[in-house]
């Protein structure tokens, strides 16, 4: 998987839930690829961002806990 496909997967996985071969190679990808991961985190610290200034903090706050954050 391209990094390209990887962060095509991430976004998408914030609409929809990804197949289970989907999210399978993006597992794998991430666990090697410092780069999608720091891509991963900062797409994570935006929504989470988002979700805090839009008064919608306790969404953002189960998110974090069920993320790792």
């Amino acid at each position: 998987m391209s990094c390209k496909d990887a962060t095509r997967l991430m976004s998408q996985s914030l609409d929809t839930e990804l197949s289970l071969p989907k999210r399978f190679a993006l597992r794998l990808h991430l666990a090697i690829c410092t780069s999608c991961r720091h891509f991963r985190a900062q797409m994570s610290f935006i929504r989470h961002a988002c979700r805090h200034f839009s008064g919608r903090d306790d969404e953002a706050r189960g998110e974090q806990q069920r993320d790792g954050i």
